[in-house]
């Protein structure tokens, strides 16, 4: 991806997440922890999905994916934002617009993936004879891949209105990655397309997500009232209740970030919003369906037990 023909930005300087030099360096270890326990814990729980027959089912087939796509774009934002707490962290043009395509890519894909899980928990609820013929091997894959298929056209979309656009003299980016408003300030040409564009493939890919995880739970809310057990409706709340708590993190942080007029509210204001969809999900997910799933805790307390005596 190369610099517009009107540009005269050949770098851009990322000034991170704070400016305080006091602060760098115990930035860049509790990052760096993060980063290590974001790795190992998505990873795990991908290794551990792919190995175990028991968790290949449709719920565990969906946060199978929702563990790659945090890997992934943990991989896109915190190792240059790690390298801002050392250095001057000075990224390339072609970087910079690489970087946002794959991290757009990337949370768009995360909405979709949240919003087929909350799907999938309303048809095992509230449609449990039909479960198996609904959340078919066929079913999840069509759902995979149109997930994928948002992500790739909003990343084009995002990264080609991008590229229009001239970057005259201001090269400071104030963030720590390469993201759509901070670089929408910068630029010295009409932004109107590419906030309009925000409004438009945010809109779907945060509102109708929200809307399908919203209608779900309200379903399975009805449904589980009318549970008169009380042991089936805890069983009910247990399959749901880390993926609200994902769901309510990832959405109310990123919602808060794009779905506000532009240029409203102060960068460093965004930056603290966009650590908690960026950096603080991907690190917590794992732990929220291991620590709160009853078949994942089984299948990695019998791992244990089978290394521990072997």
């Amino acid at each position: 991806m190369a610099p517009g023909n009107d540009s005269s930005v050949t770098e851009f300087i990322l000034l991170g997440l704070t400016q305080q030099p006091e602060l760098q360096r115990p930035l860049f270890f509790i990052f760096l922890g993060i980063y290590v326990v974001t790795v190992m814990g998505n990873m795990g729980l991908i290794i551990l999905i792919g190995l175990k027959p028991h968790l290949h089912t449709p719920m565990y087939y969906f946060l199978f994916n929702l563990s790659f796509i945090d890997l992934c774009y943990s991989f896109v934002i915190i190792p240059r934002m790690l390298i801002g707490f050392v250095k001057q962290n000075i990224i390339s043009y072609a970087e910079c617009m690489t970087q946002l395509c794959f991290f757009s890519f990337f949370v768009i894909d995360e909405c979709c993936v949240l919003a087929s899980m909350a799907y999938d928990r309303y048809v095992a609820i509230c449609k449990p004879l039909l479960y198996k013929a609904v959340m078919s091997h066929q079913v999840c894959l069509i759902l995979m891949a149109g997930t994928y298929a948002m992500g790739f056209v909003g990343a084009m979309a995002h990264t080609g209105c991008m590229l229009r656009l001239t970057f005259c003299d201001g090269n400071i980016i104030n963030h720590y990655m390469c993201d759509i408003p901070p670089l929408l300030q910068l630029s010295c040409t009409n932004t109107y397309v590419n906030e309009l564009l925000v409004f438009i493939v945010v809109g779907i890919n945060v509102i109708v997500p929200s809307l399908i995880i919203a209608i779900s739970y309200t379903l399975i809310l009805s449904n589980i009232l009318r549970i008169r057990s009380t042991k089936g409706r805890s069983k009910a709340f247990s399959t749901c209740s880390s993926h609200i708590v994902t769901v309510s993190l990832f959405f109310g942080s990123s919602a808060f970030m794009y779905l506000k007029p532009f240029p409203a509210g102060s960068l460093d204001q965004d930056k603290l919003s966009t650590v908690f969809y960026t950096i603080v999900g991907p690190m917590m997910n794992p732990f929220i369906y291991s620590l709160r799933n009853k078949d994942v805790k089984i299948v990695l307390s019998r791992t244990f037990k089978k290394r521990v005596f072997s």
